[in-house]
């Protein structure tokens, strides 16, 4: 425990000094110059200070408030030293941030007393922030388990989608990776870009509810069939809005709003422009290029040239534009991605 002993006089800062050290576990800081030892307290941390009330210049009054006002000095046990019995000196002291008093002459047994007192406050101080770091690193484990659950929950449902759907887990990979990439460019922070991320694989879950025949159809659905695929953006958002997190919310909304179009003639509610959430226009984007380039039982890929004149014929009609530029100002990191996961 560093114990800060301010006093202009050398023989009391002597005295004070070797009664400290005979403290276990305790050494001094010694100063006579309070303007000094302020100076030392902008980057130095003591346990404990002892200050004299009557010295030159900063006083003993004036110097706790200095000290009190530095951030990491607030909390420090003070102990004034006074020769002075007036209580209007000692209740300014304690408005200042003094903790206790010791008067001069010192009485050893009582400064062993009261200087001990002190030591225990600080030590509880010491087990009290390290009980508070603790139980914050606790429930931090905690959250971070339970995002964990959410997490698998989610990729376990979209797991479940992939049996029904001939769409692979490569497709979900890469158009997740390029939701992401779109929102990184769209100015989303790191937190929000992960959740894109971790949400949009969940864009078609409702398809776990339309019948087979239409699903697996190799062809051309017919207008009847057709109808009944669209179900799947609402299916999907109330299989997902039933979900209390944040996560599970994003991923509704991205599953009921991905088939909207920009000009307003998508579905399922024909939303148009910015009235569709901005998480579903990146989504149809990502979903859409993704579903292009990707060989399916029913299509061959698209070659990327292709694929990307399509965005840009269809920026405000079909896409929104900023998020096709979204996707196009990164094409470096889409074709690795395109490359890395593959099938």
């Amino acid at each position: 425990m560093d114990v800060l002993i301010v006093d202009d006089n050398p023989t009391n800062v002597m005295l004070l000094k070797h009664m400290i050290l005979k403290l276990e576990g305790c050494r001094a800081v010694c100063f006579t110059d309070s303007s000094e030892a302020l100076a030392w307290c902008d980057e130095g941390k003591p346990d404990m200070l002892l200050v004299d009330y009557m010295m030159p210049g900063i006083d003993g009054l004036e110097f706790i408030t200095r000290f009190r006002g530095i951030a990491h000095c607030m909390d420090i046990p003070v102990v004034m030293i006074t020769a002075e019995e007036k209580r209007e000196v000692r209740y300014q002291a304690l408005e200042a941030g003094a903790n206790d008093f010791l008067n001069k002459p010192i009485d050893k047994t009582e400064f062993v007393a009261r200087t001990n007192n002190m030591i225990r406050l600080r030590k509880n101080q010491f087990q009290l922030a390290n009980r508070a770091e603790w139980l914050a690193k606790g429930i931090k484990r905690a959250t971070e388990e339970l995002r964990q659950q959410e997490r698998e929950a989610l990729l376990l449902l979209s797991k479940a989608a992939e049996y029904r759907d001939p769409e692979t887990a490569a497709h979900l990979n890469r158009m997740s990776l390029y939701s992401k990439i779109i929102a990184r460019n769209l100015g989303f922070g790191e937190e929000e870009q992960e959740i894109m991320l971790q949400a949009s694989p969940m864009h078609d879950v409702g398809k776990v509810g339309t019948p087979d025949h239409i699903l697996l159809k190799p062809g051309r659905l017919e207008r009847e069939e057709f109808e009944i695929m669209k179900e799947h953006a609402v299916c999907g958002y109330d299989i997902l809005k039933q979900g209390s997190s944040r996560l599970m919310q994003v991923a509704a909304e991205i599953a009921v709003t991905h088939h909207e179009k920009f000009n307003g003639k998508g579905y399922p509610n024909g939303l148009q422009g910015e009235d569709i959430p901005l998480r579903g226009r990146i989504v149809a984007v990502a979903d859409v290029f993704d579903a292009l380039t990707s060989e399916r039982p029913y299509k061959h890929a698209w070659p990327v040239e292709e694929a990307i004149d399509l965005l840009k014929r269809e920026r405000g009609e079909h896409f929104d534009p900023q998020c096709v530029d979204g996707l196009l100002d990164s094409l470096d990191e889409v074709f690795e991605i395109m490359t890395r996961y593959q099938g």
